[in-house]
C-alpha cells in the first residue's frame, strides 16, 4: 500500500500549475480585511467604558493582521514548493521566469506575512494597556494605519505572485505519466505537418509563456490507448549552452518525459538548414538520448528528385566523410521516406508509430 500512496503522490504532482490557488488583488484583500475587523465588537459583559474600548482595540487589531495575514499564508502553503514538482515543471518554472525568481516571490510574501503579524501583535498589546477609553481609540487608530502601510509597502510582492500564478496556470497540460510521441529537428522541416497527420483528432495550439511561438499537442488513439503526440521547437547547430530557452524546452521535453522519439530530417534543404548541420544536431541529440524508443523520418520526400545544388555538387563532396555523404543521399539507417504533400510513406509511419508506442506501454 506504500507502493500506491507514493505512485499516488508522483501523480498529484502533474498538473500542479492547473492547482495553485487564486490570488487576490492586495487591494481586494486589504478592503476586505479593514471590513471584516472593524465589525468585531467587544467582549460581552464589560462595564467599564475605557476596559471596554481597549478590549475592543485590540480585538479588532487583532483581527485586522489576521485577515491580512492569513491569505498570505494559505499563498504560500498552497503554491507547490519546488522540490515536490515533476522534473519537467521545474524545468518549465525556471525557463519562464530565471533562476531563483519563483522562491523569490514566495519569500517576499511570507515575509510581508510575518512583518504584519509582528505589527499586529504589537500593537494590539499596547492597545490592550490603555488606561482611557481616548487612549484605546488613539491607539486603535495608530495601529490601523501602521498595518495598513506596511501591508501597502509590501504589496508589489502579491501582484508578483498574481503574474506567476497567471503564467504558471496557462501552461499547456502535458502529463507525464502518459507516454508521448515527440517529434524533434531542425527549424521547419515539416514537424507539425507530422503532428496533424498523426493526431486523432484536431491538435491544439499550446502557448508557453516564455514563447509566441505555439505548440502542437495532439493526441494518437490507437487500440482504445490514447497516447499524446507534441512537436518542439526546431534545434539550431549549436551548442547546449548557447540555446535560448525555446530550444531549453525541447531538451526539457527530451531529458524529463517518457517519451518516444520521431526524428525528423529534410535533405531538401527547403527548411533552410544545411544538411551538413542538420546531421550534426542529429548526431549530438541521439548521443544524448539515444536509449529514448525512436524512429527517424526524412520529410518532404517530395522534394528530393529535383535535384538541389548541394546534394549533387562533386567538389562540395571533396573531404565529406562517408557518414555524411550517406546520411545527404539517404538519412539514417531505416528512415522512412514521407511526404505529406503527397502522401507517401504516411500508413507506413503510422503504423510504425502504434508498434513503437504500443512497445512504450
Amino acid at each position: 500500500s506504500t507502493r500506491t500512496g507514493e505512485l499516488l503522490q508522483k501523480r498529484e504532482m502533474v498538473g500542479a500549475f492547473q492547482r495553485i490557488p487564486m490570488v487576490m488583488p492586495a487591494t481586494d484583500i486589504l478592503m476586505s480585511a479593514q471590513r471584516k475587523s472593524r465589525n468585531v465588537p467587544p467582549t460581552k459583559g464589560i462595564q467599564n467604558i475605557a476596559k471596554r474600548e481597549r478590549n475592543k482595540g485590540a480585538k479588532q487589531l487583532d483581527a485586522l493582521m489576521k485577515e491580512l495575514s492569513v491569505p498570505l499564508r494559505t499563498y504560500t502553503e498552497n503554491f507547490p514548493r519546488r522540490r515536490d514538482l515533476h522534473p519537467y515543471e521545474r524545468s518549465l518554472i525556471e525557463l519562464t521566469f530565471g533562476e531563483g525568481y519563483y522562491e523569490k516571490v514566495l519569500g517576499r510574501v511570507d515575509a510581508l506575512r510575518k512583518k504584519i503579524t509582528s505589527v499586529g501583535k504589537q500593537h494590539a498589546s499596547v492597545c490592550a494597556k490603555s488606561l482611557t477609553k481616548r487612549e484605546a481609540e488613539e491607539r486603535l487608530t495608530e495601529g490601523r494605519k501602521e498595518l495598513e502601510e506596511v501591508f501597502q509597502r509590501g504589496q508589489n510582492a502579491i501582484e508578483d505572485l498574481i503574474n506567476v500564478a497567471k503564467a504558471l496556470r496557462s501552461m499547456p497540460v502535458v502529463d507525464p505519466h502518459i507516454p508521448t510521441l515527440c517529434l524533434v529537428g531542425s527549424p521547419n522541416v515539416g514537424k507539425s505537418s507530422l503532428v496533424r497527420i498523426l493526431s486523432t483528432g484536431k491538435p491544439e495550439v499550446c502557448s508557453y509563456p516564455f514563447t509566441t511561438r505555439g505548440i502542437l499537442m495532439g493526441h494518437i488513439v490507437s487500440n482504445h490507448e490514447r497516447f499524446q503526440v507534441t512537436d518542439t521547437p526546431g534545434l539550431l547547430t549549436r551548442h547546449d549552452d548557447d540555446r535560448n530557452n525555446i530550444e531549453r524546452l525541447t531538451l526539457a521535453v527530451l531529458s524529463y518525459m517518457p517519451i518516444a522519439v520521431l526524428y525528423v530530417h529534410d535533405l531538401s534543404e527547403d527548411c533552410g538548414t544545411k544538411v551538413a548541420d542538420q546531421y550534426i544536431t542529429y548526431k549530438h541529440i541521439k548521443e544524448r538520448f539515444g536509449d529514448r524508443l525512436w524512429i527517424d523520418v526524412v520529410s518532404k520526400c517530395d522534394l528530393l528528385d529535383r535535384a538541389t545544388p548541394s546534394r549533387f555538387d562533386d567538389a562540395a563532396d571533396d573531404g565529406v566523410d562517408d557518414e555524411l555523404r550517406r546520411y545527404r543521399e539517404f538519412g539514417p539507417e531505416d528512415a522512412i521516406r514521407v511526404s505529406v504533400q503527397s502522401q507517401i510513406g504516411t500508413r507506413e509511419l503510422k503504423q510504425r508509430v502504434h508498434h513503437l508506442l504500443t512497445s512504450q506501454r
